[in-house]
């Protein structure tokens, strides 16, 4: 049986297109392993969104062939779709590079290359790619459900169009099925993705396929027309909507999630920029003032609000004043959590010919002052956390004398990793659990993908620290899904 291993980069987005390829092969006879060294193929699932990732993707294939020089090398993802045959040319390490257009062609491209050997395979850019998921690349309880793919709103610096095509939605009856299917697997905590959820059944070709029965919110937008789908499921779970573009926000999602506590009040909205100037270069409608004021609007609602943005730096005229601009916006809104990237100059992007262009030490420079900021931001927020109780989803038991565990702690001290529904996968900070090893029932109930009860005691950086109370949910993993992580 041939086998094969994914070394997977990059994005959310791209975490599930890995996750559906290796359904994929499964399902076809091929067998999933996680150790490299036994596998005949393995697959290097590139991101290639900007300049450092890359790199990274190019720097782990020289890496898998130097340890594993037996094994055929195949790209996939955003990088191999955007420069296949420039990779093609220049990297004879690749015995086949496949791209992240129809991932079910990922079957006969594998059996092309046991018989035929090194080629290049792109489908087009069609539809959004779905099937079963048998393996996720998460800790226990969590997953992502992609519900578009593509992005038409063409920002200038971004790629993502030319990877990934212009916007797709998946139908409302797609992922209110994956949502159930997950859901009775055992986990817990769905989050939707997509690169603009906001723009969730815009486009002109999308037709609303809604559950047999069901009349939907009539003049409503698609995403809110999805949630409350969504809301009519049953079960013990929560969902959290990741990246909302800022200038066609939803609004008319916000009563919908108010129905319904399971909708996470975590806002994760890229403003990019706080000063007008460079916003409207970004080609973007909105301004800093907007921006602001959808701040206030999600806080009234909600005033348990969680807000994540990202922000981008030495934007092409970008001045002295102009990231000055950023970071008093950046001290206004007080966001719970951002991340800062100095710009990536993209081929093929309206940015790329942008006169006034600032040095990358610069833009290093700016995004480590947005950075400190926000670190200043983030621990004051975080203080409000402090002597009260959360449900926290159990990612990751620490073995007691391990490496990773804390020095304070005693002999009789467990530890675990969590996180709370403030805290987003991958991004954002965890909950330190401290539990009795003593106590039967706590070290029966610390089990990864377990929701327990947590009293938060003190905050470290960005990370809370807090002590067992109770077991809340055992996690029901059904054995036919597997978390890797």
């Amino acid at each position: 049986m041939t086998k094969f291993f994914i070394d997977q980069h990059g994005c959310a987005k791209n975490q599930t297109d890995g996750e559906l390829i290796v359904g994929y092969l499964v399902k076809e006879g091929f067998s999933y392993t996680q150790t490299p060294e036994q596998a005949d193929f393995i697959i290097v699932n590139s991101c290639g969104f900007i300049a450092s990732a890359k790199k990274e993707s190019i720097d782990a294939v020289y890496s898998i062939k130097n340890q594993y020089p037996n094994a055929k090398i195949i790209m996939t993802g955003c990088l191999a779709q955007r420069y296949a045959q420039m990779l093609y040319d220049s990297m004879p390490e690749l015995d086949g590079i496949f791209g992240n257009g129809d991932l079910a062609e990922i079957v006969k491209f594998m059996h092309s290359l046991e018989k035929e050997g090194r080629s290049v395979k792109l489908c087009k850019q069609e539809g959004v790619c779905g099937g079963e998921r048998p393996l996720l690349f998460n800790f226990p309880g969590s997953a992502y459900v992609k519900v578009t793919e593509g992005c038409s709103n063409h920002c200038s610096f971004c790629a993502i169009p030319l990877i990934r095509g212009e916007l797709r939605s998946r139908p409302v009856t797609e992922v209110i099925k994956e949502i159930k299917a997950l859901v009775s697997s055992g986990v817990y905590e769905i989050n939707l993705i997509g690169q603009d959820l906001a723009a969730y059944g815009t486009e002109e070709s999308y037709v609303c396929q809604l559950p047999e029965g069901s009349r939907g919110l009539i003049g409503h937008s698609g995403l809110a027309q999805l949630l409350e789908e969504i809301s009519k499921l049953e079960g013990d779970f929560i969902v959290r909507i990741l990246y909302i573009h800022p200038d066609h926000f939803n609004a008319d999602i916000l009563p919908v999630m108010k129905k319904d506590k399971r909708f996470l009040p975590y806002f994760d909205i890229p403003f990019q920029s706080g000063d007008d100037q460079i916003i409207l270069s970004m080609n973007r409608t909105g301004s800093a003032q907007n921006y602001k004021d959808l701040v206030s609007t999600i806080r009234q609602e909600f005033p348990q609000a969680v807000l994540r943005t990202t922000f981008l730096t030495g934007f092409p005229g970008e001045s002295d004043q102009a990231a000055k601009n950023t970071c008093e916006f950046l001290r206004e809104i007080k966001p719970d959590w951002s991340g800062c990237f100095p710009y990536s100059r993209e081929e093929d992007t309206p940015a790329y010919d942008f006169k006034h262009r600032v040095s990358e030490k610069l833009a290093k420079k700016r995004a480590e002052e947005l950075e400190k900021i926000q670190s200043e931001i983030t621990v004051k927020n975080l203080e409000k956390y402090i002597g009260k109780d959360y449900n926290v989803l159990i990612e990751e038991v620490i073995e007691p004398g391990s490496d990773n565990g804390d020095s304070d702690s005693t002999e009789a001290e467990g530890l675990a990793i969590g996180r709370a529904w403030f805290q987003a996968p991958d991004v954002d900070g965890a909950v330190v659990i401290r539990y009795d090893l003593e106590e039967k029932d706590q070290v029966e109930a610390i089990k990864a993908g377990n929701i327990v009860s947590v009293r938060i005691l003190a905050s470290t950086g960005v990370d809370l620290d807090g002590r067992f109370i109770k077991l809340v949910k055992v996690s029901k993993q059904n054995n036919n899904l597997k978390f890797i992580y």
